[in-house]
């Protein structure tokens, strides 16, 4: 079975015209998710991508933002409560500390005390750190700190059944930093913002967030051979596609990609 990627949500925090940012790889046995977004949107999302719960087993937790965070709440609290009734095999959330005591903290507060039961049985926590390997399914996968100017956030490095990498850079410029984890990676995830050519309509620098030119520097920098746009503003979406893949094509030669929300990839 080849691969697929599932980009659940495409935009940045505070796009309404589409989800937030969060996407799900599929393999042998169930699916593993990069973060769920801002809210219990991530179960429509899901529904729609024919992802049943008990079948996401795996989930990472790049960090903290709401747009990025308060979906895994969700996730915890469905998964929780079909666990009870034996309708959920387990989900494991991979996540750096700050993340986990996040999620724990929301949990104490919003679930009952049923629910909460779960952590730490069938809802289990693997904290993790730079450099440090951990695998969900079939993935070998090594988290790296991006080293965020803003909060902390970790991106990984995932080695694919098809001898292929996949590298998820978070949603800040990519930092010199990471190049160990980041070269010559097969698919390389990466924010975009704004378009370049949008940028003093936008600001994204001031953001701490990357234009889709920038974007492509960077991947042609780290020799990808695939490279996806995703976290973007949504006042273009029907040309989206269109025009940051142009830009992005000025400086990488390689596949540019610049999904839809619940578009599917064969990697």
């Amino acid at each position: 079975m080849q691969t697929s990627l599932t980009i659940l949500g495409t935009g940045n925090a505070l796009a309404t015209k589409c989800y937030n940012t969060c996407f799900a790889l599929k393999g042998k046995n169930g699916y593993f998710l990069t973060d769920a977004g801002g809210g219990n949107g991530i179960l429509s999302q899901l529904e729609k991508a024919a992802i049943a719960i008990p079948q996401v087993r795996w989930l990472f937790v790049t960090h903290g933002h709401t747009d990025h965070i308060l979906g895994v709440i969700w996730v915890i609290r469905l998964a929780a409560s079909l666990s009870l009734k034996g309708k959920h095999p387990g989900l494991t959330i991979f996540c750096h500390n700050e993340c986990e005591e996040k999620l724990r903290t929301f949990c104490r507060m919003t679930l009952t005390q049923k629910l909460l039961n779960t952590l730490d049985h069938t809802i289990r926590f693997v904290c993790v750190q730079d450099g440090q390997s951990f695998t969900a399914g079939d993935f070998d996968c090594t988290a790296f700190d991006i080293h965020s100017t803003k909060m902390k956030q970790f991106g990984y490095r995932a080695q694919l059944p098809e001898n292929k990498t996949l590298v998820c850079l978070g949603d800040e410029p990519f930092n010199p930093l990471c190049r160990p984890f980041a070269q010559q990676a097969d698919w390389l995830l990466s924010e975009a913002f704004c378009l370049d050519s949008e940028k003093d309509l936008f600001n994204p620098y001031e953001k701490h967030h990357s234009t889709a030119k920038d974007a492509a520097k960077t991947a042609a920098g780290l020799q990808a051979k695939n490279l996806i746009l995703y976290h973007t503003q949504d006042n273009n979406l029907p040309q989206r596609k269109a025009l940051y893949t142009q830009e992005a094509q000025q400086e990488f030669t390689g596949p540019v990609y610049v999904p839809d929300d619940l578009e599917t990839l064969l990697l």
